[in-house]
């Protein structure tokens, strides 16, 4: 089997300092935005949960580190997302999957696809009501021939 490299957005609760910004570029390759909050850094390891894991146990120590991602969907198109969370927290979420008859990682994967469901469901209700809105005052070939002039004059899309 082959050792891959795997792409890892690291999000941090505060920014780098520039020492701590040279000494995890020492430890691992990585890049930081402009404010060295969030970095994207290359693991070598055979799958992306391992990088995660060897992220975290390389630089975790070291850096502040908040959040941690796969940065390219795998083959299913799920990502890795692997969050350290506080001592008191991970023990409520432990004890609430435990209630639920739940190992905590199905039980957060559970809880964020149910958020993930309903803030999609909330947003289609917004726009739903947004163009209920709009059509209260315009006609649908107005408000069509609105959307078609604003959807390609947005900056930066394809013309």
């Amino acid at each position: 089997m082959t050792v891959a490299h795997h792409a890892l957005e690291v999000t941090l609760t505060r920014p780098l300092t520039p020492a701590e910004l040279h000494h995890a570029a020492q430890v691992l390759p990585l890049a930081a935005n402009h404010d060295a909050t969030l970095l994207m850094i290359l693991v070598r390891a055979k799958s992306p949960d391992r990088a995660a894991h060897r992220l975290r146990h390389r630089v975790g120590p070291r850096l502040p580190v908040d959040v941690v991602t796969t940065h390219y969907p795998d083959t299913d198109g799920q990502i890795v997302l692997n969050i350290a969370f506080p001592p008191t927290a991970h023990a409520a979420i432990c004890d609430t999957a435990h209630r639920a008859a739940q190992p905590p990682e199905l039980f957060i994967r559970h809880a964020i696809h149910r958020a993930l469901d309903r803030h999609d469901r909330d947003e289609a209700a917004r726009l739903d009501q947004a163009i209920q809105q709009l059509l209260a005052d315009a006609t649908p070939a107005h408000l069509l021939a609105a959307v078609g002039r604003a959807l390609t004059h947005i900056p930066g899309a394809p013309q």
